[in-house]
């Protein structure tokens, strides 16, 4: 996920909304996450600048927030944008001191029952990984002390706070990383103080390429939110009424979490930017309202996450309506069938044949009635979605007009794409990856 560097201090605290206690529930659908800490709406004043943490706990909707980010870990560094302002240097350490945040995370915590993590990686994390696994054990087993119980024989950046869990974003190749999140799922698994959460923000291409060897079955998460965004498989692919998707890709990882995760109970959630300057890809509550019933189809379904806190408040009644969403029945499952699982190097629909590397499982194409505004369908209507249609799905939009030309916002270019590549409204063909080009302004 993307990183945003300091700005102005903080200057105020907005009036609070309602509270409640929430936090994350392995046995719910309606499960949402939010990151904190990067400011990415980019405000250095004003009703928009991200506020202290405690300030969004009192919302009764969200119910985990991870703190991004930890993002070097031998040289341990801890960025949190303009909150990174008020805290203090640690004598002898590369850390700060938060009091602010120690006094926050407990009132989250323990006022409000969120479930708090702390984000290692994001996309200025550059170490590469560990050069042994002996080394990954070493700097786990520091950030253990640093975040993890109370010790007061360590100066920790959050004081006598401890938080949830940890949460892994790493946006490229690194090193026996395996080996440094077994070691913290140990430790967390041997300490009895609380419930532990260990997740991971893989991008939606499967398998993901950063974060792919703790993936393979290598490491047990309790939770994965997929960045179903700034690539071809993200949520702006997302066919309405197709029973099978031939680019957004919520069913493999679904797949992948019965048949390859360690932990076969794991949570699926569906990751998505908060605002049109969040990433690519974002699309607007009432077309998300599909896509989220689609989703809640899969058993392994856990809810939805967000990039980021400062873009979401910015985008009001966002998510007033996701919260709504979720809080519905999933879409009627008519039929399955049962179609092997591939290891995608271009979003095509005619596969080659598979590299060696491709897991031995299969997933389950889900046939389905979409939600609608209207009264339930007379049963005959059903009957024009079955898996044994032969009719091709067609591609998703190219958000343009009839002469190529691409409107502003939407898809431009990358792997695949046979849509248009000219930008209109005064927007240029921006890349994301070498599976995504979004229409952006200049």
């Amino acid at each position: 996920m993307f990183s945003f560097f300091k700005l102005a201090p903080l200057v105020g605290v907005l009036a609070g909304i309602p509270s409640a206690i929430a936090d994350f529930d392995p046995a719910s659908q309606s499960n949402i996450a939010v990151y904190w800490g990067q400011n990415s709406y980019g405000q250095g004043t004003g009703a928009f600048m991200q506020q202290r943490l405690s300030y969004y706990c009192e919302n009764a909707e969200i119910d985990i927030i991870p703190l991004a980010f930890l993002y070097s870990i031998n040289k341990p560094l801890l960025d949190f944008s303009n909150q990174g302002d008020i805290c203090t240097t640690i004598a002898g350490s590369s850390l700060f001191y938060c009091s602010e945040l120690e006094a926050d995370i407990t009132t989250c915590q323990k006022t409000y029952g969120k479930t708090i993590l702390l984000t290692i990686g994001g996309a200025t994390y550059s170490e590469g990984g560990f050069t042994s696994d002996a080394a990954a054990i070493a700097d786990a087993n520091n950030v253990w002390s640093w975040f993890g119980p109370y010790n007061p024989g360590v100066a920790r950046p959050f004081g006598t706070a401890v938080i949830d869990g940890f949460d892994m974003d790493f946006e490229a190749g690194n090193s026996n990383m395996p080996a440094f999140a077994n070691q913290l799922r140990s430790l967390m698994n041997a300490n009895k103080s609380k419930t532990w959460i260990l997740s991971a923000a893989p991008q939606c291409p499967y398998p993901d390429a950063a974060d792919g060897s703790m993936l393979a079955g290598a490491v047990s998460f309790d939770v994965v939110w997929v960045q179903f965004y700034n690539n071809y498989c993200g949520v702006q692919s997302y066919v309405p009424g197709a029973y099978s998707q031939n680019s957004f890709n919520f069913e493999t990882w679904d797949t992948w979490a019965k048949t390859v995760s360690l932990n076969p109970n794991v949570k699926i959630m569906l990751g998505i930017p908060a605002n049109t300057g969040a990433g690519s890809g974002y699309i607007s509550a009432a077309g998300l309202e599909g896509v989220i019933a689609y989703s809640k189809t899969f058993s392994s379904f856990g809810g939805v996450m967000m990039w980021d806190i400062t873009q979401l408040y910015a985008n009001p009644g966002y998510l007033d309506a996701i919260d709504k969403d979720l809080g519905g029945s999933p879409a009627t499952v008519l039929s399955t069938s049962t179609v092997p699982i591939t290891n995608p190097t271009t979003p095509t629909t005619t596969p080659t044949t598979p590299a060696t590397t491709t897991p031995s499982s299969t997933l389950t194409t889900v046939t389905y009635i979409p939600p609608t505004t209207t009264t339930t369908a007379p049963s005959s209507a059903l009957t024009t979605l079955t898996t044994t249609s032969t009719t091709p799905i067609p591609p998703p939009s190219s958000g343009g007009g009839g002469d190529g030309l691409v409107n502003p916002w939407n898809q431009c270019g990358g792997i695949g794409w046979n849509g248009g590549t000219i930008c209109t409204g005064g927007t240029i063909c921006i890349l994301y990856s070498v599976w995504y080009s979004q229409c952006n302004p200049s």
